[in-house]
């Protein structure tokens, strides 16, 4: 019997690719940076800013001061639009995420988030409109783990005190999530309700998995 749904945020209950993007190319054109030169600085600290090794802005300092372009100005108005671009994506939510958050509460069922972030994620997260629905969050920026280290499964399945088989993990299959949430020995579905071909989304769709063309289907696994 499922008794929690374990959800991934980016690309499964919310999008990027739904609002204008403000990623690394966008960041250099306002730093005035060549973006084959920010990129240089700003790629390899991927990780590093996941497992919060790294501030948003603190990193963006250095690299400004590096690059000799660095005012408060600009500090801060790449900060600001960092931050926006964050929160604009909770403005464009699939249709059905409330309402299937608000089914899950209705029928007992406990649910977790497990999220790959930054810090301006996590803090746009947890001041987020969808965030008062979690029983259990295990933000990799905060947990200094990211997916699909299984750790921070095992973490949240902790946090929600219940074993992998009660808990149903939905992710869009990024990072290798779905695998590491089936080698947990969680049941596993694919979102795929915000997949489009032709993006730079990094997932696909995965045959091996169930997979969830709209977020309330998610409810017939539920009530089988």
């Amino acid at each position: 019997m499922i008794k929690a749904v374990i959800f991934d945020m980016y690309e499964t209950l919310i999008t990027l690719y739904e609002s204008p993007l403000y990623f690394g190319e966008q960041i250099a054109k306002d730093a005035g940076i060549p973006v084959f030169k920010f990129q240089e600085l700003w790629r390899p600290t991927e990780t590093g800013r996941a497992i919060g090794q790294y501030t948003f802005e603190g990193l963006l300092e250095q690299i400004l001061k590096e690059c000799d372009c660095y005012t408060e100005e600009k500090h801060r108005l790449i900060v600001k639009k960092r931050i926006a671009c964050k929160k604009e994506a909770f403005k464009h939510l699939h249709q059905e995420i409330i309402p299937l958050l608000q089914a899950l509460k209705n029928r007992g069922i406990k649910i977790g988030l497990i999220s790959n972030c930054f810090s301006e994620e996590a803090m746009v997260i947890r001041k987020s409109v969808l965030f008062p629905y979690f029983d259990a969050v295990c933000l990799s920026y905060e947990e200094k783990i990211q997916k699909p280290d299984q750790e921070i499964f095992r973490r949240c399945l902790e946090k929600l005190s219940l074993s992998a088989d009660e808990c149903l993990y939905v992710g869009d299959g990024g990072s290798n999530e779905l695998e590491a949430a089936t080698t947990v020995g969680m049941h596993v579905a694919q979102a795929v309700w915000y997949l489009k071909e032709g993006t730079m989304q990094p997932a696909k769709r995965k045959a091996e998995y169930i997979n969830l063309d709209t977020p309330l289907n998610l409810l017939n696994i539920i009530d089988d």
